[in-house]
């Protein structure tokens, strides 16, 4: 197959290189940031008010470095940290970065089943983790599975006599073994596993270098003009990308502020903290802006509760970025210059990104422009040949971002990373004419209704605008004439009556194609998520045929039409 990749009508654009890459290890440019603003803060745990300016947290840093050190810990070695947000997460993934130790982040809300599989696949050696968090006894949980993991040799409870003895233990090592085995390690050494949640099977390991999550978790925080000026509240979790990546090293990587309003996401938290701590900016996925949105402190008769005046940037990411909820983030919370990231973990994980000095076209109905660095492309999903522009197609993108590949599982990443390096990221996408691009869905969920494609997000975000609509989710369910019908799933706002589908339909009429217009519409409390907090559709398209009686194999027009049902 010939490409034309630098032909202005086909879907292709790479992403500017006129500033260099870091080619550095985490450690060494923690260091360098210490070097520049040491006085500056660096970490506020909220929770348990601690606060530690750059230099402090160095010290923190290579007090646990040594202490690993001194346990015995190798380049490669993996050492696991099962904990919600807290300072001792921020701590562990410096020190183990600088030691050349592969940090596994394990899931706060796994059970046994998947951490004896996270523990025995990537042949974990040393586990870090909190005792007890809301329903979760971790050492209770570690206790159970412990015996079956062979490869498991040491763990240490965060805040109890374990995490004294572990740093007791390096104050014995002479004071150069923490930079001897800094200056050893190389910016392309696997230095992180993230499990990815999928819907189906078994998670997989995500494995990533220096090189891969320090860059884009700079160019992230460069995109929206971070300085060492700037305060970021971090309520989305750390053992995902965006927390400790567009997060931490976003902050590190420039000398600012990371703020940690609480262990896990609450909005009430994370909005007093952003006016406690003067936060210049915010991150969060869409559903986490819904609820500081919709607070009721953010509504209140003489105004907010809160003082966001500080905020100007941040980022929504993680899911599709309603178009609504986007723009409150810039009326209602200040945040003039709010960014939407759109990539996957396997890709560090950002790979586009829209700019502050985008139009509020731009920002809030695409998810922006390539990111440096970084090539993306579209391409038909059966021949594989790159699509015209405005075309939709399978997004892939290429660059120094890509992971090295799925832990231990060589298969996987094949089917994953092409030959020629292209990441396949299983998304239906768009490249317009200006080179910004959209997600219109993922290959799996898009609706083939009557021979006509329908791409759930394009539905999702008209609904979006209906006044009383809080969340929406779009899916297809069978139906035996068309093969496949729309339905909605649909959280309504506080106090508002449900919606029917012959209501949703009169609102979307003249406004949608007709073979667009949900059939179906289920009222619901909740969307079931995957352990990660992504939407199973799979379960949605269960749920609704059993709910709804669906008898795909006597389906006729004369069948019911309307159905509300609350599903949870």
């Amino acid at each position: 197959m010939v490409e034309h990749p630098r032909d202005p009508s086909l879907s292709f654009t790479a992403g500017p290189t006129d500033v260099p890459l870091l080619e550095e290890t985490i450690g060494a440019n923690l260091e360098r940031t210490v070097a520049q603003h040491g006085d500056r803060e660096a970490l506020v745990d909220v929770a348990t008010g601690r606060r530690w300016t750059y230099a402090e947290f160095d010290r923190a840093v290579n007090e646990v470095a040594r202490g690993l050190l001194a346990r015995g810990i190798a380049v490669g070695d993996r050492v696991g940290i099962w904990a919600p947000n807290c300072a001792e997460w921020s701590i562990v993934q410096y020190a183990t970065a600088k030691i050349g130790a592969i940090l596994v982040n394990i899931n706060p809300a796994y059970r046994t089943h998947e951490l004896s599989y996270v523990l025995n696949q990537s042949g974990l050696r040393t586990l870090i983790c909190a005792t007890e968090f809301k329903a979760s006894d971790y050492r209770g949980m570690v206790d159970e599975v412990h015996g079956d993991c062979a490869a498991l040799e040491d763990v240490i409870y965060i805040a109890t006599s374990d995490w004294a003895e572990l740093l007791a233990a390096g104050a014995g090592l002479a004071d150069g073994a923490v930079p001897e085995r800094l200056a050893s390690l190389a910016p392309t050494d696997p230095i992180n596993i993230q499990y990815t949640s999928g819907t189906t099977g078994f998670p997989k390991g995500a494995t990533l270098s220096h090189r891969n999550i320090l860059n884009n978790g700079y160019f992230v925080t460069d995109l929206v003009g971070f300085t060492e000026q700037d305060r970021l509240a971090i309520p989305v979790p750390f053992y995902h990308c965006f927390g400790m990546v567009m997060g931490n090293l976003g902050c590190t990587s420039h000398g600012a502020a990371m703020v940690i309003p609480a262990p896990a996401f609450d909005p009430e938290a994370t909005l007093q903290a952003v006016a406690d701590e003067r936060c210049t900016a915010v991150y969060g996925v869409p559903t986490m802006f819904i609820a500081m949105q919709n607070h009721p402190g953010m509504h209140g008769d003489d105004g907010p509760a809160y003082d966001l005046s500080t905020l100007r940037t941040g980022l929504m990411a993680g899911s599709p970025c309603p178009i609504e909820v986007m723009k409150r983030c810039v009326s209602e919370m200040h945040m003039a210059e709010v960014g939407i990231a759109y990539g996957m973990t396997e890709t560090s994980p950002v790979s586009t990104q829209t700019r502050v000095d985008d139009d509020l076209e731009r920002r809030t109905s695409t998810i922006g422009r390539v990111h440096p660095h970084v090539e993306i492309k579209i391409i038909d999903p059966v021949t594989g040949e790159t699509l015209p522009r405005g075309e939709p197609g399978e997004l892939c993108t290429r660059g120094y971002s890509v992971m090295i590949g799925y832990w231990d599982e060589p298969q996987l990443t094949a089917e994953s990373i092409d030959a020629d390096g292209w990441m396949h990221t299983g998304d239906l996408g768009v490249i317009r004419e200006d080179g910004y691009a959209n997600i219109v869905g993922r290959i799996k969920d898009m609706v083939i209704r009557g021979g006509e494609n329908v791409y759930p997000r394009e539905i999702e975000e008209f609904l979006y605008t209906h006044p009383d609509i809080a969340d929406v989710q779009v899916i297809g369910v069978p139906d035996a004439t068309y093969g496949e019908e729309v339905c909605a799933w649909v959280k309504m706002r506080e106090g508002a009556a449900p919606l029917d589908a012959a209501a949703l339909r009169e609102f979307a009429r003249g406004k949608l194609a007709n073979f667009k217009i949900p059939r179906y519409v289920l009222v619901v409390d909740e969307f079931p998520m995957t352990i990660t907090g992504k939407i199973r559709k799979v379960e949605m398209r269960e749920r609704t045929v059993s709910e709804l009686g669906l008898d795909t194999s006597r389906r006729d027009e004369s069948s019911v039409e309307s159905q509300v049902g609350p599903t949870g």
